[in-house]
């Protein structure tokens, strides 16, 4: 088997984390039979630098010939004062658009050995094992009329949240999908009782449960959902959601496992090309000091084996490292540890070393 993918390292901590994530990727696939090519591209600020733009056309083409994305972090203060599409974010919103990956999985685990890593008591988090669906391409970040008009008191600025049935339908299904080979319970969070796009989602949401009757529906309202996140995670199992809640819930998990650095991510589509990274941004004041967390973007690489390559196998040998190496508690810093980046890679690559699988096989 063969496989490109493109790298894009980014800003801040993100060419740490990345070249972590990748080693670990090179390893996996040699063990496993898979032959992959890797182009580095630049992205966000560093982008704007050497390119002008933070999302030059060359990267976006290699993206869109890839079979799957790799991505670090975009940002920093050195580019805070641009506006529009100038911003280092307005790339990450470009790509995740023209990649049309409109489902982001979040998966949210706190392992053995994380449970009193976080400011809430080790009962409350203890087995906790969730996902939340984020729709990604709809939704208030990308819905028009989307302006700032006047000035002095009576500027106004305007955002529109707009969703279309069919956009709210594709990434339903896969979070209905999703949860009919997990635990079998979907929650779908919104803002029914005031906002008329909550409403189209609701209704959107309920008429495909007749397709998934397997699968056990429950709507909640984002604000009280938000609390049983906190105060209840382990008996939550796949969520879906839009846009705005979703990029919120999805950071307020963090305080789950203890750091938000220790959470992957995959942007999915309609195919298997997808877009991966860890959840955390590019933190530039941390940036070349060995002590970035690089347990998210590693395991963003077992998301790309999983859904990309469709090595459910090596993704298995990554997560397993993984909770090795939690399990013998290495952490680094933000985890109350003192392994960094190098130190943290290279114990995921032997606790690999010790479970290689045979070349060519399967899950």
């Amino acid at each position: 088997m063969n496989a490109r993918i493109v790298a894009l390292p980014g800003d801040g901590v993100g060419p740490e984390v990345t070249r972590a994530a990748l080693a670990v990727l090179n390893d996996a696939c040699a063990s496993g039979g898979v032959e992959v090519r890797v182009d580095e591209m630049l992205i966000g600020g560093a982008a704007i630098e050497r390119a002008g733009m933070p999302l030059p056309q060359a990267t976006l083409d290699a993206c869109l010939a890839a079979d799957a994305v790799l991505l670090g972090a975009v940002g920093g203060p050195r580019w805070d004062h641009l506006r529009g599409e100038e911003r280092c974010e307005h790339a990450l919103l470009s790509l995740r658009k023209a990649m049309d990956v409109y489902a982001n999985l979040r998966p949210v685990r706190v392992q053995p050995g994380l449970e009193d890593r976080g400011p809430l008591r080790p009962e409350v988090v203890r087995g906790t094992d969730l996902v939340i669906v984020r729709e990604l391409t709809g939704g208030a970040y990308f819905g028009t009329p989307r302006e700032r008009s006047g000035s002095g008191s009576d500027e106004t600025a305007r955002d529109s949240t707009v969703y279309t049935a069919a956009e709210i339908a594709r990434v339903a299904r896969v979070a209905f999908q999703l949860a009919a080979a997990r635990r079998g319970r979907l929650t779908s969070v919104d803002k029914a009782n005031v906002l008329i796009s909550s409403q189209l989602w609701r209704d959107t949401v309920t008429g495909l449960s007749g397709d998934f009757p397997g699968v056990q529906l429950e709507h909640r309202l984002v604000d009280s959902f938000a609390m049983e996140l906190i105060t209840q995670p382990a008996s939550i199992d796949v969520v879906v959601t839009e846009n705005l809640f979703g990029d919120i819930l999805s950071d307020e998990v963090a305080v789950l496992p203890g750091s938000l650095a220790v959470l992957p991510s995959a942007s999915l589509g309609d195919g298997r090309r997808g877009l991966y990274e860890p959840v955390h941004g590019s933190a530039p004041g941390l940036a070349g000091r060995d002590v970035a967390d690089p347990y998210g973007a590693i395991l963003s690489v077992a998301l790309l084996l999983r859904h990309s390559l469709r090595r459910d196998d090596l993704a298995a040998t990554v997560e397993a490292a993984v909770d090795t190496c939690i399990g013998e508690r290495v952490f680094g810093p933000d985890l109350g540890g003192d392994h960094g980046t190098e130190a943290i890679t290279a114990a995921v690559r032997r606790a690999m070393s010790e479970r290689r699988i045979p070349t060519g096989a399967r899950s």
